[in-house]
């Protein structure tokens, strides 16, 4: 549960929030903080936070009544990665207004889901596996 829940915030378009949405998650539903943390970097790094705004912006404007450009989204993500500092990044945040926060969270949102569904059972099934091992290795 922890990684699936690592993916599904790793692919939502809160990257300067990440970690922080994941402990407080994995706290309230007891599930591993560790394996939510490593799913969220495998998910989200220099090689993915690009498409993953991108087709965030995109099914974002598809499902809701606000229209959004590339231009607005590249602005913010060049500000967000300048290493200005959290409050900096916050304020980038706040400053985008209400149509450009609700196209990103709920493309995100979106685009994660079946994400999330696939890595839970598969996470599941390693774990499983893993178990089974060990216990035929204690067994022997």
């Amino acid at each position: 549960m922890g990684t699936a829940i690592g993916v599904f915030i790793g692919i939502t378009p809160t990257i300067p929030f990440h970690t922080i949405i994941i402990l407080g998650i994995t706290m309230l539903t007891r599930t591993s903080a560790i394996a939510g943390i490593i799913a969220s970097w495998v998910v989200c790094n220099p090689l993915t936070y690009l498409p993953i705004y991108y087709f965030s912006m995109v099914i974002g404007n598809m499902v809701t009544p606000f229209e959004l450009s590339w231009q607005r989204i590249k602005f913010l993500l060049n500000s967000l990665t300048s290493h200005q500092g959290f409050l900096h990044s916050l304020r980038e945040i706040t400053g985008l207004g209400f149509e450009t926060i609700v196209v990103m969270l709920v493309g995100g949102v979106v685009l994660a889901i079946p994400f999330t569904i696939a890595s839970y059972y598969l996470s599941l099934y390693f774990f499983n596996q893993l178990r089974k091992k060990k216990a035929k290795v204690t067994t022997l």
